[in-house]
């Protein structure tokens, strides 16, 4: 657990690679493990000081990428850091291109999302409680603006918006899926924003992805996604993406000051009558629902 001398919360995270937080310069760093209603969180949860800035970091497939994107836990992920006191999540995540312009190791910032999972607990509500949060922008805007200044003075090739289409897994797309997810126009395909993202709203906890380019899925002939391709290239993304981490959190957590919808997003979502809300569900929930009820 945090050491006694450290009283105030974990108010940013980083969720990504079992690397992301072997950053130069984190001080005091330790490790907490949390149980959860939903089970247990991918790995440890690491946390420490960067830059004066109490942070923490979960690796997403658990140290060693044990888990599979459809065995990762997000329920379990994100109530354990919304129990910690976060506020702020940056989502580091490796995709696919599927725009010609977007290129392997470019960094991309999605402004949206589109859902072809099949599989994955998507809400902490249900067993007596009803709640329908506002989703029709998925990513914190604030958060992003950041995240775009921040790559642009790092000179890192990047692009600011487009849609991340988050599937199954875990194996890569066939060439029909590839070519109707670019006739569609998405941008990157990916396995993990969801349902990181809809339980971070859920949560009320502001989430912005970078998304790591790797290959260019299987639509570009001869250039066909494959595992080597994307180790090399996800290798190589690691060093700009913790130059980025370092550079954005400060930033970041001067936005905490500054009011965001997204941490209001139950103030009116709650459907299901006070006196007819399931106590045991409510008990569970709390974290979330406490500061309504």
């Amino acid at each position: 657990m945090p050491s006694e001398k450290k009283s105030e919360p974990f108010r940013i995270a980083v969720i990504g690679g079992s690397g992301v937080y072997e950053i130069e310069g984190i001080d005091d760093l330790k490790e907490v493990r949390i149980k959860t209603p939903f089970g247990e969180p991918s790995d440890a949860i690491v946390t420490g000081s960067l830059n004066g800035v109490w942070c923490a970091f979960l690796p997403r497939h658990a140290r060693g990428h044990k888990l599979l994107p459809s065995e990762v836990n997000s329920r379990a992920n994100i109530y354990a850091l919304k129990t910690l006191g976060v506020e702020q999540i940056i989502s580091i995540s490796a995709c696919g291109s599927l725009r010609e312009d977007v290129k392997p190791r470019d960094f991309l910032i999605p402004d949206q999302i589109f859902d072809r999972t099949k599989a994955r607990p998507s809400t902490f509500f249900g067993e007596g409680i009803v709640a329908h949060v506002g989703f029709a922008d998925p990513f914190c805007n604030a958060m992003r603006d950041v995240l775009h200044v921040g790559v642009k003075e790092l000179a890192i090739n990047h692009h600011f918006g487009g849609t991340y289409v988050c599937m199954e897994g875990p194996a890569f797309s066939t060439r029909a899926e590839s070519e109707v997810n670019r006739k569609h126009g998405f941008s990157i395909i990916g396995m993990t924003a969801i349902p990181e993202a809809k339980l971070a709203r859920e949560a009320e906890i502001c989430y912005a992805t970078v998304g790591l380019v790797t290959d260019y899925d299987v639509w570009k002939e001869g250039e066909e996604v494959n595992v080597e391709t994307v180790i090399g290239n996800m290798n190589a993304n690691v060093a700009n993406s913790k130059r980025l981490i370092k550079l954005v959190i400060p930033r970041l957590a001067a936005l905490l000051e500054k009011s965001c919808a997204c941490r209001e997003s139950l103030k009116f979502a709650v459907m299901t009558a006070r006196d007819s809300i399931n106590k045991e569900t409510y008990e569970k929930l709390k974290p979330l629902l406490g500061k309504y009820f």
